[in-house]
């Protein structure tokens, strides 16, 4: 059973990637082409003050926006899917009076909040050309460390629910859990550094609407997955349900 959920989690990670990447190229792909032209003035009116050539990309624009991108999303994407399957497995046999939708669902909002929004909202991504190339591998490694920490502190307040739910009953233990929550991510935001490279003369509405094309790009992603894993297996259960009555 669980091979059968993980199987499905990657198909459907598979189809919410493409989803996700048909958005991204909508959205998102206007900024980068924008940021780009900004980036190659950039580089143009430096290569007129010092003299030198600018050196060409190793991989070009063009294929890190087509290739690149919908590369990492269908990896990404399949890779997400296999582990929120078997996360449901573990969760659905624990909530055995909600249904698959319902479960699937609730995990995969939950998914969004720790993987997509709250490190969003900490380290928003920045388009080609802004930001110090120097400082990526930094900026890359905190921002994982707060998906981690943040993916951690989810689970920890899952834990919260369970245990104060037979004394306080299901809506104060969740309350209580969304404010354990709320609180770790609070620790987390204030003690992790920020970082902020944007060039003050980079055109703002550029910004802004790459940041938010690419938390729209997660929201799609985890949707689909969230729905689409659902139907498929609330569908699984009732042909197994109508075989064992057919048997019976």
């Amino acid at each position: 059973m669980t091979r059968t959920y993980l199987v499905r989690g990657m198909l459907v990670g598979l189809v919410a990637s493409i989803a996700a990447f048909g958005f991204a190229q909508v959205f998102g792909e206007p900024q980068i082409r924008k940021a780009i032209e900004i980036e190659e003035r950039n580089a143009a009116a430096a290569e007129h003050g010092d003299g030198h050539d600018a050196e060409d990309p190793t991989v070009s624009r063009d294929a890190q926006e087509t290739v690149g991108l919908g590369t990492g999303l269908i990896v990404a994407g399949a890779a997400l899917g296999g582990l929120f399957g078997l996360v449901f497995a573990f969760a659905h046999l624990r909530l055995t009076r909600r249904s698959a939708r319902v479960t699937s669902v609730g995990l995969a909002s939950a998914a969004f909040v720790a993987i997509s929004l709250v490190p969003w909202l900490k380290y928003p991504p920045n388009p080609p050309a802004v930001g110090d190339p120097d400082t990526i591998g930094r900026r890359t490694a905190l921002f994982l460390l707060l998906v981690v920490m943040t993916v951690l502190a989810t689970v920890l307040a899952n834990v919260v629910r369970e245990q104060l739910k037979p004394r306080l009953g299901n809506w104060n233990a969740a309350l209580a859990a969304l404010a354990s929550f709320v609180a770790v991510v609070t620790v987390l935001y204030v003690a992790m550094p920020g970082v902020n490279e944007v060039p003050d003369r980079f055109p703002s509405i550029v910004l802004w609407r790459f940041r938010l094309a690419s938390l729209g790009t997660g929201l799609l992603l985890w949707t689909v997955i969230g729905l689409g894993f659902g139907a498929l297996t609330e569908r699984a259960e009732r042909r197994a349900a109508v075989g064992v009555a057919a048997t019976a």
